[in-house]
């Protein structure tokens, strides 16, 4: 075995035991949520910085799309770290712990829900973004990394990955997200709204 592969099996076994840990009672809640959302025309507003952020826009991409088509009615959610445009100006005028804040002050109202995506789950503008939602009225979830963060103490419901490593954690973030978007692609019957 080479040293190399030696490091790609650990990286997959330590992989694996991370995944091996998430409760699945828990991501079942949270599905259920996203249901109540969509079942309330509530609209689900996802934020991350860095690989979180891409995590998050894959998020709403795939229960916009994908999750939307399977079930017959439309999730209303969008990411917020996908505007180019206002993230800069918000940062560059204001601050980058606003970049969230600010956007949740145009679009969302009391009982919609913030899902934020964060691996230290100490980000200032997105524990700024859990703090003013909880403040008005927003169902909150978060996915943490090991270390947990403030997001997991301030947050409705939160699911902790049991690593602190960041691509692992990462990578777990997905296999999380993917497993509630293909809950409604996957199984029409549960989750099948008449419209």
């Amino acid at each position: 075995m080479s040293r190399m592969d030696d490091w790609l099996k650990k990286y997959l076994e330590e992989f694996s035991r991370v995944v091996s840990k998430i409760s699945r009672k828990q991501i079942e809640g949270f599905t259920n949520e996203f249901r109540r959302a969509l079942d309330e025309d509530r609209s689900i507003f996802v934020i991350g910085n860095g690989g979180s952020a891409s995590n998050a826009s894959h998020f709403a991409t795939d229960l916009g799309k994908g999750a939307s088509l399977a079930v017959g009615k439309r999730f209303k959610c969008m990411s917020l770290n996908d505007n180019v445009s206002w993230i800069t100006a918000i940062a560059n005028d204001q601050s980058f712990n606003d970049v969230y804040v600010d956007q949740l002050k145009n679009f969302a109202q009391s009982g919609d829900l913030l899902f934020s995506i964060s691996v230290s789950g100490n980000s200032p503008n997105i524990v700024s973004a859990v703090e003013w939602a909880k403040d008005n009225g927003l169902l909150t979830l978060a996915l943490a990394g090991g270390g947990e963060g403030k997001i997991v103490e301030l947050c409705d419901k939160a699911i902790v990955i049991d690593s602190e490593h960041y691509g692992r954690v990462e990578d777990a973030q997905m296999v999380i997200c993917h497993m509630i978007c293909y809950a409604f692609m996957e199984n029409p019957d549960y989750c099948k709204i008449d419209s």
